[in-house]
């Protein structure tokens, strides 16, 4: 997914670049006036496909031509021009590299594979509604806070003063944490460390120095992490927002904390918390947004995601097909008609609504039971799932019985990693793929020249240190504590680029967030739109990449092409001829 990663025809292609890599080589490895190494530069040369940062990462031959560095020179100015020489050359081979380095970009509607899995296995393909087949326009979200906002002031006499407090449409990202004792929301990566500056009271940033102070450094421990489904409950003090729909919520928690402290009122946090999911609840449970959406569905709804073409094109390979939703049947019926036709309900073999996810996945006590078109709810014994029937609440155990769709010929896409995945993939041994809408404004952010400039240098920088790191001569340590603040100055950076106040959805600085962890173990596969599936045949099979692991050398470079896997752009290529 990274866009440093070159492919091998990229690297082919650019002879120049590859002499180039050469030289930089020899600026940081050879000032010694050694000769470049043929078997150092064929260890390496799998390493050309990871980034420059990992070109500088040979850290016992680095240590060993640092520490003859620092003994071959007792003068201290000598040094610090010798670094400094440096640094200089490998600057000026990274500004060479850009160019090359920009042309791997990354193509947003690929598929990207955390597990193996061939869609030749694939027999049958299951939903859910919301931002999976159905996906919403900002409108929605504005609407959510609003009418959550309001339910506050009316119902839990909140202030008047609040309806000045307006959605914010690029605050949040998904996967934030909140602390429900100390009213903070913020970013945790996959080591449960806070990505610091990402910790806000309110609209505020909260300084480091205080955070620190607060949970006695920026480790979050295990006991008050949130639960398995994100969820602050049974002594957890932490909520995790996994879902789209919360980001109204995280607006909402942070104005009214923002108003509060504004106004120097003093307030209880767990109070706040839970009077604000209970507001965003009646906002869904009442049906008032449902309500809003059919009435102007055209506003709310974007259509452009080709949701009705996917379906076809499953339909005509004859694959199953089957919709498991929390939404009510009024609600997803307006909105299939809108998006597919009112003869949506053709294409799939079971439809379910009012599931109650996570609860459907593991609750065995719930029933099904058949809704007629009119709403109406049927008292009868379930014996069978019918195609063209409506089927309210019931139970995946249930569900496999009637059907007998099991294991990892049943395909199940979903946007939500918790409620959606993580049980059919733990439990059941469904294959998973994840809808991540936010992940193809993300990967055209990474393929901007900014991004990619900044990052490659941030990384060539990144190696500098830490190879010269072994100097302990003052003079040395000045220099290499010049390049540690040039980095720090960086790396707010990476994280701005995406959003000022948290970042992308997938990184801390250099880690994974806990949200990417919690999403490569659940997701099979994850795209940013079922749109994706339109660019691959039925026999395709998705390979993850062998990343290698920290002790491992890399063996080949990438074989991608743009993005898409070559056998793909092959394949589109011959639909187009024929």
């Amino acid at each position: 997914m990274a866009p440093m990663s070159l492919p091998l025809s990229s690297l082919l292609k650019h002879k120049d670049c590859l002499q180039k890599v050469n030289i930089f080589y020899n600026v940081l490895q050879g000032l010694q006036h050694r000769t470049f190494r043929s078997r150092l530069w064929k260890r390496n040369f799998g390493a050309v496909s990871h980034g420059v940062g990992q070109l500088l990462s040979n850290q016992p031959r680095a240590k060993n031509y640092a520490a003859s560095l620092c003994s071959s020179s007792a003068d201290g100015q000598d040094i610090t021009e010798r670094l400094w020489s440096v640094y200089n050359e490998t600057k000026r081979q990274t500004e060479e590299m850009i160019p090359v380095m920009s042309t791997n970009s990354v193509n947003p509607d690929t598929i990207f594979a955390n597990n193996e899995m061939s869609l030749r296995d694939i027999e049958i393909y299951g939903f859910d509604y919301d931002y999976t087949l159905a996906f919403y326009s900002h409108h929605l979200h504005t609407l959510i806070f609003n009418i959550a906002r309001d339910i506050l002031i009316t119902q839990h006499r909140y202030p008047e003063d609040l309806r000045k407090y307006e959605y914010i449409p690029n605050f949040a990202v998904r996967g934030l944490h909140y602390d429900v004792q100390k009213a903070l929301l913020m970013k945790i990566d996959a080591f449960h460390y806070i990505q610091l500056g990402t910790v806000y009271r309110g609209l505020h940033p909260v300084t480091d120095e205080e955070v620190i102070a607060m949970y006695e450094g920026s480790h979050i421990p295990l006991e008050i992490m949130s639960d398995f489904y994100g969820k602050s409950s049974h002594g957890h003090t932490m909520k995790q927002f996994m879902d789209i729909f919360s980001l109204p919520e995280m607006n909402l928690l942070s104005c009214v904390n923002d108003f509060f402290m504004r106004h120097n009122i003093d307030y209880e946090p767990v109070h706040l918390y839970k009077d604000v999911k209970e507001a965003i609840r009646d906002v869904h449970v009442k049906g008032i947004m449902y309500r809003a959406v059919e009435a102007d569905i055209g506003k709310y709804i974007c259509y452009g995601e080709q949701s009705h073409a996917v379906l076809k094109k499953l339909s005509e390979q004859g694959k199953k097909m089957f919709l498991i939703t929390n939404s009510p049947f009024d609600f997803v019926d307006r909105g299939m008609n809108y998006i597919v036709g009112k003869d949506w309900r053709d294409l799939f073999d079971v439809v379910i609504v009012q599931a109650d996810k996570p609860g459907f996945f593991n609750d065995r006590r719930k029933p099904f039971r058949r809704v007629t078109d009119k709403g109406a709810l049927l008292w009868d014994r379930i014996h069978k799932l019918e195609k063209g029937q409506i089927y309210k609440q019931g139970n995946l155990y249930e569900f496999l019985r009637l059907t007998g769709w099991r294991g990892s010929k049943v395909l199940y896409f979903g946007d939500h990693i918790y409620s959606d995945l993580a049980d059919l993939t733990l439990r059941h041994g469904w294959r998973t793929g994840a809808i991540i809408p936010e992940l193809r404004k993300e990967i055209k952010i990474m393929n901007t020249e900014q991004y990619v400039h900044m990052m490659t240098w941030l990384q060539a920088l990144t190696g500098l240190i830490e190879q010269m790191q072994v100097h302990r001569d003052p003079a040395s340590e000045a220099v290499v504590e010049e390049w540690i603040r040039e980095r720090d100055a960086m790396r707010p950076q990476t994280k701005d680029i995406f959003n000022a106040q948290f970042g992308s959805l997938f990184r801390t600085y250099h880690n994974p967030t806990y949200f990417s962890r919690r999403l490569s173990r659940f997701a099979d596969i994850y795209m940013a739109s079922i749109s994706c599936l339109l660019n691959y045949d039925f026999q395709h099979t998705f390979f993850p990449r062998r990343t290698p692991l920290q002790h491992e050398s890399p063996f080949w470079p990438e074989n991608s092409l743009d993005g898409l896997s070559v056998s793909s752009q092959l394949h589109k290529t011959k639909v187009k001829s024929d």
